[in-house]
């Protein structure tokens, strides 16, 4: 069993309508030691790729996404989720954003001058459940005509239709941690060759 699946049977919390909390360790409250692990685990799936940009959608995508970045050495890019004031409408990609946790859409943008059509990005983000998040992003990538090199997620709730969608749109995925089912409050992994 790996680390990652350890410390969500150890700290991760259930509950209602198959939400994991896991803020004591990945997105509220962060543990660089898992941080490592996560780092590592991307970077050997996605090394063979001309990464040139890490994206990522605030808040929680942003510490996995940074820490990748620094191990291919290319910059981190994460979607605003509020327009501020010094990025004009025409100056950046936009799309609608559904928030399967909290329940809201957000439209949410990148600088055009942060993104362009000879990047190749890897997307990143901490929890793939319905998809919206990385399917936003990987919108924002093709708007750019850049070249979406993969998503690569902490954790998957494979039960739910998010990792079926980005490969239906031909979207390299791989997670680190797949999770079968949370029913009855208990967490149930996907059985992966070698455990």
């Amino acid at each position: 069993m790996n680390y990652l699946k350890k410390r969500i049977l150890k700290d991760g919390e259930v509950y209602p309508n198959n939400v994991l909390k896991v803020d004591s360790f990945l997105n509220h409250q962060i543990d660089p030691n898992v941080m490592n692990e996560i780092e590592r685990d991307l970077f050997d799936y996605f090394k063979r790729q001309p990464i040139t940009k890490i994206l990522t959608i605030e808040a929680s995508g942003i510490a996995p996404a940074i820490m990748v970045a620094n191990r291919f050495n290319v910059p981190m890019l994460f979607a605003k989720k509020q327009q501020p004031s010094t990025m004009a409408r025409d100056d950046r990609y936009q799309t609608l954003v559904h928030s399967y946790t909290k329940d809201v859409t957000s439209e949410v943008m990148v600088s055009k001058k942060y993104l362009n059509a000879e990047d190749h990005v890897l997307i990143i983000d901490d929890f793939l459940a319905n998809g919206e998040a990385a399917r936003g992003l990987v919108e924002l990538v093709r708007q750019a005509g850049a070249t979406v090199a993969g998503v690569g997620i902490i954790i998957e709730k494979s039960f739910q239709p998010g990792r079926q969608q980005l490969e239906d749109a031909g979207v390299d995925v791989y997670s680190i941690c797949r999770i079968k089912s949370l029913e009855n409050g208990r967490v149930e992994f996907m059985e992966e060759e070698g455990e």
